[in-house]
């Protein structure tokens, strides 16, 4: 592809998706279907309105049955998939369009998710995509019979493993996806859908109350130290606005987030995207609140000039100063939490360190603490 964006100050190019392969591969096969002839150039309209040309690969042409392959790029984004080959198995039956799953394309085993339970991870626009493709090529070829398509991913059961399809209930390969059929490089939106996805499937398996973190310190602390049941968390990563967002969007009765200190130190400032990108905070929070609860300027400025938290924790400790910093924080944090949500459902926080254990939590994290110890014990 030639289509690019510009991505921290670098001219990135775009891909795109196993969606977009799918439905070309499809599209494919069932020409060289109707046809018997070899396609070498596929084209394809994505929802964003970009053309795309591409080759299908690893042909097989039979009477009444045809299977191609497109290769996945994904541009200069960072994506498991990228190179992998999307097969497309296109095949005449009775009546109507059926669209299945073969190997390396996931099995959905859960609700709440946009595919139906027991069906192939293909999302909506993906499917659609298909459908739309070899129906036309099908009305092209006057043919009126049906078809099944069936879209396979070689080793996708294998990558799958990698991605958060185990904890959404998708077993045995990789989701097709794609909204607008392009990769966007670096896409902050592609990790957001990811996050709305995991709390549909929170909220479909029955969960109310959220258990949620930055990523693997804040689970693996919770699991060994707090012994809580991390089985149905949601990993927001450095979304924590987008977070509390959908969580009054989906209407759940109350989100705890437990993080390390590096990163929730920040909701103390109001930053609600704790990517470094966007902004830091953390070292500015904690000198001025030393000087508020008494530090002189010294501390202040040694705490400022801090490049990790621990290491500015270590100074609160001298100047006996972590708890009433601490302290100031669990409210600054709750005060900026509930702002977010306006007040529409319950939340709460709980800071810790892996060197120095639990440091802080907001007002409401215990009663939202206890209650998911209580589920466990259920």
């Amino acid at each position: 592809m030639d289509t690019y964006k510009i991505v921290q100050g670098k001219k990135l190019r775009c891909g795109y998706t196993t969606g977009s392969c799918a439905a070309a591969a499809a599209k494919a096969a069932a020409r060289m279907l109707f046809t018997g002839m070899p396609v070498a150039i596929v084209r394809l309209m994505t929802p964003r309105g970009i053309g795309l040309e591409l080759e299908p690969e690893e042909v097989s042409i039979g009477p009444d049955r045809v299977t191609c392959a497109i290769r996945k790029d994904s541009g200069d984004d960072p994506d498991i998939t990228d190179g992998m080959l999307v097969f497309a198995t296109v095949e005449k039956t009775g009546e109507g369009i059926r669209l299945c799953g073969g190997p390396g394309v996931g099995r959905v085993t859960r609700d709440g998710l946009s595919c139906p339970k027991g069906g192939p991870a293909i999302n909506p626009t993906p499917r659609r995509m298909i459908e739309e493709a070899v129906r036309r090529e099908a009305q092209r070829a006057g043919y009126s019979g049906g078809l099944v398509v069936t879209i396979s991913i070689p080793g996708g059961e294998t990558l799958a493993a990698r991605t958060f399809n185990p904890r959404l209930g998708i077993e045995g390969g990789l989701s097709v996806l794609g909204t607008s059929g392009i990769v966007d490089p670096m896409s902050e939106q592609a990790l957001i859908d990811t996050i709305h996805t995991e709390m549909n499937s929170r909220k479909a398996d029955g969960v109310r109350h959220l258990l949620a973190f930055f990523g693997n310190y804040g689970v693996d602390f919770s699991r060994d130290v707090l012994h809580l049941d991390v089985s149905q968390r949601v990993t927001c990563s450095n979304y924590v606005g987008e977070l509390l967002d959908y969580a009054v969007y989906e209407g759940f009765e109350d989100v705890l987030l437990i993080g390390h200190t590096g990163k929730l130190i920040k909701l103390a400032m109001g930053i609600m995207n704790t990517h470094s990108l966007y902004a830091d905070g953390r070292m500015e929070f904690m000198a001025l609140q030393a000087m508020l609860c008494g530090a002189g300027r010294d501390t202040g400025r040694r705490i400022y000039e801090c490049t990790t938290t621990d290491t500015a924790i270590e100074i609160l400790i001298e100047a006996q100063l972590l708890g009433p910093v601490m302290t100031a924080a669990a409210g600054k944090i709750q005060y900026y939490m509930d702002q977010r949500v306006h007040g529409e459902i319950r939340c709460g926080a709980m800071m810790f360190s892996n060197r120095y254990g639990v440091l802080a939590q907001t007002p409401r994290a215990e009663e939202l603490l206890a209650f998911h110890q209580k589920e466990k014990a259920e």
